[in-house]
């Protein structure tokens, strides 16, 4: 099984997803934006450094939210879920084509990556002041 990370960022009452480019796994569908935890790092480790990577910014990790396990048939994937915020920097996309900051409601009009979905709904029922 794979480690993997996964940043839910929120601002203004919004959370941003990012749609992996094409040539991808997973590409043209939509994520919370992370990575793979390296051999030695901590989950929360890895996610600021993934998005410092991939969106050149820094992140606040806040608080767990959900293990999603996904069975992908090729490989299963533990994807750790953060609620974070962005510190400094203005996004710029490294990994992905574009990203929007979207309302839970907006977030079903989406095609997210399998994985992602069960942070999905978890962050709906976590943060239902987001609307």
């Amino acid at each position: 099984m794979i480690d993997v990370v996964a940043a839910v960022l929120v601002k203004d009452d919004k959370i941003l997803i990012a749609k992996r480019k094409l040539e991808k796994v997973q590409g043209g569908y939509w994520e919370f934006p992370g990575g793979k935890v390296e051999k030695g790092e901590i989950p929360s480790e890895s996610l600021i450094r993934e998005l410092k990577e991939e969106m050149e910014i820094v992140i606040d990790v806040k608080e767990h939210i959900i293990d999603s396990i996904y069975d992908y048939g090729t490989h299963k994937v533990k994807l750790i879920g953060f609620i974070s915020t962005i510190l400094e920097g203005s996004i710029v996309l490294n990994d992905h084509d574009e990203y929007r900051w979207v309302t839970l409601n907006e977030i079903d009009n989406f095609k997210l990556a399998p994985a992602d979905v069960e942070i999905a709904d978890a962050v709906k029922d976590r943060l239902s002041y987001i609307h």
